[in-house]
Protein backbone atom coordinates (compact mmCIF):
# COMPACT_ATOMS: atom_id res chain seq x y z
CA UNK A 1 0.00 0.00 0.00
CA UNK A 2 2.76 2.78 0.90
CA UNK A 3 5.74 1.57 -1.43
CA UNK A 4 7.45 4.52 -1.17
CA UNK A 5 8.08 6.17 1.77
CA UNK A 6 9.74 9.89 2.56
CA UNK A 7 11.28 10.06 5.85
CA UNK A 8 11.98 13.71 7.08
CA UNK A 9 15.31 12.84 9.15
CA UNK A 10 17.06 15.21 11.86
CA UNK A 11 18.65 12.79 13.70
CA UNK A 12 16.23 13.39 16.53
CA UNK A 13 14.68 10.09 18.46
CA UNK A 14 11.70 11.17 16.77
CA UNK A 15 12.58 11.29 13.51
CA UNK A 16 14.70 7.96 14.45
CA UNK A 17 10.60 6.68 15.49
CA UNK A 18 9.76 7.74 12.41
CA UNK A 19 12.17 5.98 10.29
CA UNK A 20 11.61 2.55 12.97
CA UNK A 21 8.08 2.61 11.94
CA UNK A 22 8.44 3.41 8.52
CA UNK A 23 11.68 0.65 8.30
CA UNK A 24 8.72 -2.03 10.01
CA UNK A 25 6.24 -1.40 7.25
CA UNK A 26 8.72 -1.58 4.48
CA UNK A 27 10.44 -5.05 6.10
CA UNK A 28 6.85 -6.93 6.11
CA UNK A 29 5.41 -5.27 2.79
CA UNK A 30 8.22 -4.26 0.70
CA UNK A 31 9.41 -0.69 -1.03
CA UNK A 32 11.63 1.77 -0.19
CA UNK A 33 12.29 4.47 1.95
CA UNK A 34 14.03 8.10 1.04
CA UNK A 35 15.45 9.42 3.95
CA UNK A 36 15.38 13.40 3.67
CA UNK A 37 17.31 16.27 5.78
CA UNK A 38 17.31 19.43 5.30
CA UNK A 39 19.96 21.97 5.83
CA UNK A 40 18.21 25.23 6.19
CA UNK A 41 20.54 28.41 4.89
CA UNK A 42 19.78 31.54 6.62
CA UNK A 43 21.51 34.53 5.20
CA UNK A 44 21.37 36.38 8.03
CA UNK A 45 23.25 33.85 9.90
CA UNK A 46 25.88 32.57 7.35
CA UNK A 47 26.70 35.62 6.26
CA UNK A 48 28.92 36.57 8.95
CA UNK A 49 29.86 32.46 9.14
CA UNK A 50 29.78 31.04 5.43
CA UNK A 51 31.63 27.95 6.61
CA UNK A 52 28.48 26.81 9.00
CA UNK A 53 26.55 25.98 5.53
CA UNK A 54 29.17 23.12 4.86
CA UNK A 55 29.90 22.27 8.41
CA UNK A 56 25.77 22.01 8.74
CA UNK A 57 26.25 19.77 5.31
CA UNK A 58 28.63 17.09 6.69
CA UNK A 59 26.79 16.97 9.58
CA UNK A 60 23.55 15.84 7.83
CA UNK A 61 25.56 13.88 5.43
CA UNK A 62 27.12 12.09 8.44
CA UNK A 63 23.87 11.52 10.64
CA UNK A 64 22.20 10.01 7.27
CA UNK A 65 25.00 8.15 6.73
CA UNK A 66 25.00 6.44 9.79
CA UNK A 67 20.82 6.17 9.75
CA UNK A 68 21.17 4.49 6.24
CA UNK A 69 23.97 2.00 7.56
CA UNK A 70 22.32 0.48 10.55
CA UNK A 71 18.76 0.64 9.63
CA UNK A 72 19.39 -1.22 6.43
CA UNK A 73 21.47 -3.51 7.90
CA UNK A 74 19.02 -4.35 10.64
CA UNK A 75 15.94 -4.22 8.72
CA UNK A 76 17.27 -5.75 5.54
CA UNK A 77 15.39 -2.75 3.60
CA UNK A 78 16.58 -0.20 0.47
CA UNK A 79 17.03 2.80 2.14
CA UNK A 80 18.39 5.78 -0.06
CA UNK A 81 19.21 9.15 1.86
CA UNK A 82 18.92 12.98 0.32
CA UNK A 83 20.97 15.89 1.91
CA UNK A 84 20.14 19.16 0.29
CA UNK A 85 19.52 22.77 0.86
CA UNK A 86 16.09 24.86 1.47
CA UNK A 87 13.63 25.50 3.87
CA UNK A 88 12.74 21.66 5.46
CA UNK A 89 9.16 21.79 4.28
CA UNK A 90 9.45 22.16 1.14
CA UNK A 91 12.24 20.05 0.66
CA UNK A 92 10.40 17.68 2.42
CA UNK A 93 7.05 17.63 -0.02
CA UNK A 94 8.96 18.47 -3.29
CA UNK A 95 11.07 15.20 -3.10
CA UNK A 96 8.18 13.11 -2.00
CA UNK A 97 6.50 14.94 -5.02
CA UNK A 98 9.36 14.20 -7.70
CA UNK A 99 10.11 10.90 -6.31
CA UNK A 100 6.06 9.63 -6.33
CA UNK A 101 6.07 8.62 -2.63
CA UNK A 102 2.75 7.53 -1.22
CA UNK A 103 3.38 8.35 2.32
CA UNK A 104 5.58 11.29 4.61
CA UNK A 105 6.63 10.05 7.83
CA UNK A 106 7.78 12.47 10.46
CA UNK A 107 8.45 12.30 14.00
CA UNK A 108 7.41 14.94 16.34
CA UNK A 109 7.98 15.98 20.09
CA UNK A 110 4.37 15.99 20.87
CA UNK A 111 2.17 18.97 22.49
CA UNK A 112 5.49 21.17 22.95
CA UNK A 113 6.82 20.43 19.73
CA UNK A 114 3.33 21.32 18.03
CA UNK A 115 2.45 24.24 19.91
CA UNK A 116 4.04 26.51 16.76
CA UNK A 117 1.44 24.44 15.23
CA UNK A 118 -0.26 27.83 14.41
CA UNK A 119 2.69 30.11 13.52
CA UNK A 120 3.48 27.74 10.98
CA UNK A 121 5.65 24.50 12.24
CA UNK A 122 7.71 22.34 9.93
CA UNK A 123 5.02 19.66 10.55
CA UNK A 124 1.71 21.74 9.81
CA UNK A 125 3.61 22.96 6.91
CA UNK A 126 4.08 19.42 5.47
CA UNK A 127 0.65 18.43 6.21
CA UNK A 128 -0.90 21.25 4.60
CA UNK A 129 1.18 20.97 1.39
CA UNK A 130 1.76 17.22 1.04
CA UNK A 131 1.11 15.39 -2.20
CA UNK A 132 0.67 12.20 -0.21
CA UNK A 133 -0.69 11.02 3.19
CA UNK A 134 1.61 11.93 6.44
CA UNK A 135 2.32 9.80 9.00
CA UNK A 136 2.83 11.86 12.38
CA UNK A 137 4.75 9.38 14.30
CA UNK A 138 4.70 10.56 18.64
CA UNK A 139 5.93 7.82 20.76
CA UNK A 140 9.65 6.52 21.41
CA UNK A 141 11.42 4.31 19.39
CA UNK A 142 11.20 1.45 21.66
CA UNK A 143 7.22 1.23 21.58
CA UNK A 144 7.33 1.64 17.41
CA UNK A 145 6.27 -1.46 15.78
CA UNK A 146 4.70 -0.35 12.22
CA UNK A 147 1.94 -1.88 13.20
CA UNK A 148 -1.93 -1.24 13.84
CA UNK A 149 -4.40 -2.82 15.03
CA UNK A 150 -6.90 -0.49 16.59
CA UNK A 151 -8.03 2.08 14.23
CA UNK A 152 -10.03 4.93 15.21
CA UNK A 153 -11.65 7.27 12.24
CA UNK A 154 -13.30 10.57 12.76
CA UNK A 155 -16.28 10.72 10.51
CA UNK A 156 -18.64 13.39 9.64
CA UNK A 157 -20.11 12.46 6.54
CA UNK A 158 -17.86 15.37 4.38
CA UNK A 159 -15.74 13.61 1.12
CA UNK A 160 -12.45 14.11 2.85
CA UNK A 161 -13.52 12.31 6.03
CA UNK A 162 -14.56 9.04 3.65
CA UNK A 163 -11.29 9.33 2.01
CA UNK A 164 -10.30 9.34 5.68
CA UNK A 165 -12.23 6.17 5.96
CA UNK A 166 -11.37 4.53 3.02
CA UNK A 167 -7.75 4.28 3.85
CA UNK A 168 -8.66 2.88 7.12
CA UNK A 169 -10.24 -0.05 5.08
CA UNK A 170 -7.37 -0.47 3.32
CA UNK A 171 -5.06 -0.82 6.22
CA UNK A 172 -7.13 -3.05 7.71
CA UNK A 173 -7.08 -5.54 4.71
CA UNK A 174 -3.44 -5.28 4.92
CA UNK A 175 -2.93 -5.40 8.83
CA UNK A 176 -6.06 -7.13 10.35
CA UNK A 177 -6.78 -3.73 11.98
CA UNK A 178 -9.95 -3.10 13.97
CA UNK A 179 -11.63 0.34 13.12
CA UNK A 180 -13.65 2.56 15.52
CA UNK A 181 -15.67 5.39 13.37
CA UNK A 182 -16.40 7.76 15.41
CA UNK A 183 -18.76 11.05 15.00
CA UNK A 184 -18.55 14.11 17.59
CA UNK A 185 -22.12 15.73 18.15
CA UNK A 186 -20.86 19.96 17.77
CA UNK A 187 -22.21 21.72 20.79
CA UNK A 188 -24.11 24.17 19.03
CA UNK A 189 -25.85 26.14 21.18
CA UNK A 190 -22.53 27.27 22.78
CA UNK A 191 -21.56 28.74 19.33
CA UNK A 192 -25.07 30.31 18.40
CA UNK A 193 -26.36 30.52 21.88
CA UNK A 194 -29.80 28.83 21.22
CA UNK A 195 -31.68 26.81 23.85
CA UNK A 196 -32.08 22.53 23.02
CA UNK A 197 -34.97 21.01 23.59
CA UNK A 198 -35.74 17.49 23.57
CA UNK A 199 -36.89 17.40 20.31
CA UNK A 200 -33.66 19.29 18.75
CA UNK A 201 -31.43 16.84 20.78
CA UNK A 202 -33.77 14.08 19.21
CA UNK A 203 -33.28 15.10 15.63
CA UNK A 204 -29.05 15.88 16.09
CA UNK A 205 -28.97 12.22 17.61
CA UNK A 206 -30.36 11.03 14.28
CA UNK A 207 -28.64 13.04 12.28
CA UNK A 208 -25.77 11.84 13.64
CA UNK A 209 -26.98 7.83 13.03
CA UNK A 210 -27.61 8.36 9.52
CA UNK A 211 -24.13 9.89 9.23
CA UNK A 212 -22.94 6.57 11.02
CA UNK A 213 -24.92 4.71 8.71
CA UNK A 214 -23.17 6.16 6.03
CA UNK A 215 -19.67 5.09 7.21
CA UNK A 216 -20.85 1.97 7.57
CA UNK A 217 -21.92 2.15 3.87
CA UNK A 218 -18.16 3.24 2.77
CA UNK A 219 -16.94 0.46 4.69
CA UNK A 220 -18.97 -2.28 3.22
CA UNK A 221 -18.33 -0.78 -0.02
CA UNK A 222 -14.36 -1.53 1.16
CA UNK A 223 -15.70 -5.35 2.32
CA UNK A 224 -14.37 -4.10 5.98
CA UNK A 225 -17.16 -3.60 8.82
CA UNK A 226 -16.60 -1.29 11.36
CA UNK A 227 -17.17 -0.52 14.98
CA UNK A 228 -19.57 3.04 15.85
CA UNK A 229 -19.76 5.43 18.40
CA UNK A 230 -21.39 8.78 18.97
CA UNK A 231 -19.95 11.42 21.14
CA UNK A 232 -20.78 14.71 21.94
CA UNK A 233 -19.12 18.01 22.64
CA UNK A 234 -15.92 19.48 21.38
CA UNK A 235 -14.40 17.46 18.34
CA UNK A 236 -10.70 17.56 18.94
CA UNK A 237 -11.27 16.34 22.36
CA UNK A 238 -13.74 13.92 21.97
CA UNK A 239 -11.93 12.25 19.57
CA UNK A 240 -8.84 11.87 21.63
CA UNK A 241 -11.12 11.15 24.59
CA UNK A 242 -12.13 8.33 22.28
CA UNK A 243 -8.37 6.97 21.10
CA UNK A 244 -7.94 6.79 24.33
CA UNK A 245 -10.43 5.14 25.59
CA UNK A 246 -10.76 2.14 23.05
CA UNK A 247 -6.62 2.12 23.14
CA UNK A 248 -6.53 2.60 19.53
CA UNK A 249 -2.76 2.76 18.16
CA UNK A 250 -4.15 5.34 15.15
CA UNK A 251 -5.69 7.89 14.08
CA UNK A 252 -6.68 8.50 10.85
CA UNK A 253 -7.97 11.75 9.55
CA UNK A 254 -9.10 13.30 6.43
CA UNK A 255 -7.00 16.84 5.59
CA UNK A 256 -9.71 19.04 4.86
CA UNK A 257 -12.69 17.08 7.29
CA UNK A 258 -13.54 18.39 10.85
CA UNK A 259 -12.60 22.27 9.63
CA UNK A 260 -9.36 20.75 8.99
CA UNK A 261 -6.47 21.86 6.88
CA UNK A 262 -6.37 24.32 4.22
CA UNK A 263 -3.76 26.25 2.62
CA UNK A 264 -3.35 29.26 4.62
CA UNK A 265 -3.81 27.26 8.52
CA UNK A 266 -4.66 24.66 9.89
CA UNK A 267 -7.82 23.91 11.43
CA UNK A 268 -8.76 23.92 15.34
CA UNK A 269 -9.96 20.41 15.01
CA UNK A 270 -6.97 18.48 13.37
CA UNK A 271 -4.57 20.76 15.13
CA UNK A 272 -5.73 19.77 19.08
CA UNK A 273 -5.56 16.10 17.80
CA UNK A 274 -2.34 15.83 16.66
CA UNK A 275 -0.70 18.22 19.84
CA UNK A 276 -2.72 15.92 21.86
CA UNK A 277 -3.14 12.31 20.74
CA UNK A 278 -0.86 9.68 22.34
CA UNK A 279 -0.58 7.58 19.02
CA UNK A 280 0.89 8.25 16.07
CA UNK A 281 -1.83 9.82 13.34
CA UNK A 282 -2.45 9.18 9.60
CA UNK A 283 -3.27 12.32 7.50
CA UNK A 284 -5.21 11.48 4.18
CA UNK A 285 -5.10 13.58 1.24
Amino acid sequence: MYKTIVVAFDGSEYSKAALIESSNRIKRHGGKIIMVHAVYFDEEEFGAKPEQLEKRFELGKKICYQAKDTFSSEFKIDIESIVCEGEPPSVITDIARERQADLIAMGTHGRKGLKRLIMGSVTSHVIVNSPCDVLVVKRPCDECTGIYESILVPFDGSEFSKEALGRACQLSKVDGADITVVYVIPRYEEMIGFFRTESIKQSLFKEAKRIMDEAKKVASSYGASIATTIQEGHAGDKIIETANSFKNDMIVLGTYGWKGVNKAIMGNTTERVIMNAHCPILVVR
